[in-house]
């Protein structure tokens, strides 16, 4: 409203042509100082500037303003639509879309002719999936392909062949890490119905406030992000983040009162990772729980030293490259040399702390870190390999058509709540209701655990323990000591007059019908 109103008080003409009017002879004085200092910010057609000069108590000072005459063929918007499986229903889908067209947020182009975004943009990725870009000022959406996805850092890269899409556009250069304290600018597409009908670039100014390791929205391991103290527009998401004229971070999330930022060096780790899957993580985790140990008492217990720093070892995954190797109960006091403080945090730039993760995180899989821990009053070291970080299960679940299987109108699934585990959890996700199972009606999202007193170990099996039971009884056991009780002769013609009633074709999903793995 505030950007509206400014351009009414801009002589016809002035923008597409800064200088053909004097803002000096304006006889609207304030209208000519309003136009005169935010001339700047306003002129999205021409202006390439990066800082004004204005004058305050007789000298020359410098604002910083964003650049939006050179990122106008840069910033797209990109428009997501698919079907997505119920987890509850797997047999049925929904459709992911927003305001109407789809997930509708925005990308900017980087060299080599590719589209950077989030992954949340494009997060569901199936045989439904409908991906387009537009261009600013364009009423043309050029169908788009997802050529390379990274959850654990919400990054994605998508490319069009279109070469008509190309003609005009300003692939951007990335820059490094910005300073604290420094302003830096977010631009993006808003969110709503505007997204729908609107060509306007919003600019978010903001401060960065701090650099911080956390887990991003569909990730298990922690990676570097920036907070800046602003508020991001919905439909913001996967816009450049610029300082300088450069790309200093890509926008991903965002709050009433501060927003997150990827940072550069984890946009030029993804975009450089060897890896040719799609889906392969490029990023690395040690795979382990650890404790800080601020405590004396609990130093001393582990016989450390005064000079002695570092993090507890909780436990070890079986699939981390220090499984076998590190024990739970070792300190680790260094990594590839640099000591890990008693609160976790390693030196970072300008005098910052951050998590000790960051050391691992970066580094490409397959690569090692020398890791000092101290086992028993002993100092010893270890070349670790260092492994992928692990997809995260829900993730992992967008690619693929569920797993089910319906036996009685119950309707067995994974358990995809799991983040990790050895063995795979089945829960009643759903009672498709007829007499064969009154009475049961509470049992929805119990866990299943036996089957006539054989522990159930993943869906597959709980499906073979059923399906080879013949013509007997069947004594499930589900969690809180439930008991379920079905006969199988009864249950498999119940099902016959169950599908019919739901339009449901299969009570097996074909994963469990083939061989296993």
């Amino acid at each position: 409203m505030l950007v509206r109103n400014l351009r009414a008080l801009v002589p016809r003409g002035f923008l597409s042509s800064p200088h053909s009017y004097n803002v000096r002879s304006n006889p609207v004085t304030m209208a000519g100082r309003v136009v005169r200092n935010l001339f700047a910010i306003l002129n999205v057609g021409n202006n390439d500037r990066s800082t004004v000069k204005k004058k305050q108590n007789g000298r020359m000072k410098t604002k910083e303003t964003c650049p939006v005459g050179l990122l106008k063929n840069s910033v797209v918007k990109v428009f997501f639509a698919s079907r997505d499986y119920s987890r509850t229903r797997p047999w049925e889908t929904h459709t992911e879309r927003c305001y109407g067209t789809g997930l509708l947020y925005v990308g900017f182009a980087i060299s080599g002719k590719r589209i950077l975004t989030n992954a949340h943009v494009v997060e569901v990725l199936n045989e439904h999936t409908s991906v387009h870009v537009k261009k600013r000022g364009s009423t043309i959406k050029y169908k788009a392909k997802v050529q390379k996805i990274a959850h654990e850092c919400d990054l994605a890269i998508l490319e069009i062949d279109s070469q008509e899409f190309w003609k005009g556009m300003n692939p951007l250069e990335l820059g490094g890490i910005p300073p604290l304290k420094k302003a830096v600018f977010v631009l993006g597409y808003s969110g709503g119905i505007p997204f729908l009908t609107s060509n306007r670039i919003w600019i978010t100014k903001g401060l960065v406030s701090s650099f911080e390791t956390k887990k991003y929205l569909h990730s298990d391991t922690e990676l570097l992000r920036i907070q800046i103290d602003a508020t991001i527009k919905d439909g913001n998401s996967g816009g450049p983040v610029i300082l300088e004229n450069k790309v200093v971070g890509v926008a991903y999330e965002g709050s009433q009162i501060q927003s997150s930022l990827i940072p550069t060096p984890i946009v030029k780790r993804f975009i450089t990772g060897d890896e040719e899957s799609d889906q392969q993580a490029v990023f690395c985790s040690l795979g382990l729980s650890y404790q800080s140990i601020k405590n004396a008492q609990i130093r001393n217990h582990f016989k450390m030293s005064s000079e002695m720093t570092g993090i507890l070892i909780n436990k070890i995954n079986m699939w981390s490259g220090a499984y076998g190797i590190l024990k739970k109960n070792d300190i680790i006091l260094a990594i590839d040399g640099v000591p890990i403080a008693n609160d976790a945090t390693v030196p970072f730039w300008e005098n910052e702390r951050i998590s000790f993760n960051y050391l691992i995180s970066m580094k490409k899989p397959g690569e090692t870190s020398m890791i000092k821990v101290l086992r028993r009053g002993k100092e010893h070291e270890y070349n670790i390999n260092l492994k992928p970080v692990k997809p995260h299960v829900r993730v992992q679940q967008y690619y693929k058509r569920p797993s089910y299987y319906i036996f009685g109108g119950f309707v067995f699934v994974p358990n995809h709540n799991l983040s990790e585990s050895e063995e795979q959890h089945v829960i009643i996700s759903e009672i498709l209701e007829d007499d064969i199972n009154q009475g049961y009606e509470s049992f929805k999202d119990l866990q299943v655990e036996k089957v006539n007193k054989v522990k159930v170990k993943n869906l597959r099996h709980l499906f073979e323990l059923i399906e080879e039971n013949g013509t007997q009884n069947l004594s499930i056991d589900l969690e809180d000591d439930k008991v379920l009780v079905l006969n199988y002769e009864s249950a498999k013609k119940a099902d016959s007059i169950i599908l019919k009633r739901h339009n449901i074709t299969s009570a097996i999903s074909n994963d469990l019908t083939g061989p296993s793995n």
